[in-house]
């Protein structure tokens, strides 16, 4: 199977975490009788200095006609200055936008190998950490109009029904694969968008009687979260809630280096990244945790090619590694054999072979 893959290696440690996912693909297609073709697309800081824009249309171009988008990370303190409509952030807003995806998928699974890392007590871990937050990517206040008029900043939080409908049934759908359980998560007591929200919700429930709806307010969900994560199976919620529950998510599990992600729409060309940032500090020294990219290379795999064998895989490689010991500096413990980057993707490489000897 021949598959064109957009390659956006982005900023700070984007390219090295991007060179291993890279390399674990290219392992795949050996191993399986795929090609993988990749095209580099230039976005963020470094598409700024290029371009003096942070995503030209023609580098969007790329992405929309590819199978699948993997991106690194984007950003820095390098072009912090800048004004917002030419922040590199702002061509991870249009590429998401551009190719429609409006589901954002952040699973918050901890490997029982890293169970020490995570910063809950153990009575918590124990009872389980696997559930997956779906959050609405491309509506809300972050897409909204953004104006200053003197001491007066002002930013629009909108949604309507479609938008709500779109993102609700992804919830559960997503649930009906999982353990059937659905949290819908807003702010119905002071906000309408959350109620219209709510409302939707509720409606939508009666097309999924297999699957239980709750509702959550979201500061009540952030206690949770950290108090009783077991509880959830799948939380979906609006743009912004969403964005800061899913790296509080993602910090519980141990290690946010560990988390990939996904985004899709109506088709199966989606974008794949891990949800860290750009690390700048770190760039450039071979210390960087390449394994949110490694298994959002996985989750592309399974959900825009249908290659579920290879998915399983990928995340069987890395449960491998870790098994072993191995260990990058962002989840290093007593015990642990620590490596970089560059050798935390061979290792993995290793194992992939292995389960197919």
């Amino acid at each position: 199977m021949v598959k064109n893959i957009a390659v956006i290696r982005g900023d700070g440690i984007g390219p090295e975490i991007v060179n291993e996912a890279l390399k674990v693909l290219d392992r795949v297609a050996e191993l399986y009788g795929h090609t993988f073709r990749y095209t580099d697309v230039d976005m963020g800081g470094c598409a700024i200095d290029k371009y003096g824009d942070p995503l030209p249309e023609s580098e969007l171009k790329k992405c929309v006609e590819s199978d699948s988008v993997l991106l690194g990370a984007v950003g820095g303190s390098k072009w912090n200055d800048l004004p917002g409509s030419m922040r590199p952030e702002k061509g991870l807003l249009r590429l998401r936008a551009g190719m429609g995806v409006y589901s954002n998928n952040r699973p918050a699974k901890i490997w029982p190998q890293l169970s020490d890392a995570s910063p809950l007590k153990k009575s918590i871990v124990e009872q389980g950490i696997d559930f997956i937050i779906v959050r609405e990517l491309i509506g809300g206040i972050y897409f909204g109009e953004h104006k200053t008029e003197g001491d007066t900043a002002i930013d629009v939080l909108k949604y309507n029904e479609n938008e709500i409908e779109r993102i609700g049934r992804i919830g559960f759908e997503t649930a009906q694969k999982r353990n059937k359980r659905l949290c819908s998560v807003e702010k119905s007591n002071v906000l309408d968008s959350s109620r219209l929200w709510k409302k939707v919700m509720h409606r939508l429930a009666g097309e999924y009687p297999d699957v239980e709806l709750s509702d959550m307010l979201v500061d009540n969900c952030a206690m949770q979260i950290v108090k009783n994560p077991a509880q959830f199976d799948v939380i979906v919620t609006e743009n912004m809630f969403g964005d800061i529950l899913s790296d509080e998510a993602s910090m519980i599990t141990g290690s946010i280096g560990m988390i990939p992600s996904s985004s899709l729409g109506a088709s199966s060309c989606g974008l794949y990244e891990p949800i860290h940032g750009s690390a700048p500090d770190i760039a450039g020294q071979d210390k960087a945790n390449p394994i949110g990219t490694i298994l959002s290379a996985a989750m592309m795999l399974r959900f825009s090619f249908d290659m579920r064998a290879e998915a399983d895989a990928v995340e069987n490689a890395v449960s491998a590694y870790l098994d072993a010991g191995w260990r990058t500096a962002d989840i290093m413990s007593e015990g642990g054999k620590l490596v970089g980057c560059r050798r935390c993707g061979e290792l993995i490489i290793e194992n992939i072979k292995r389960g197919r000897e």
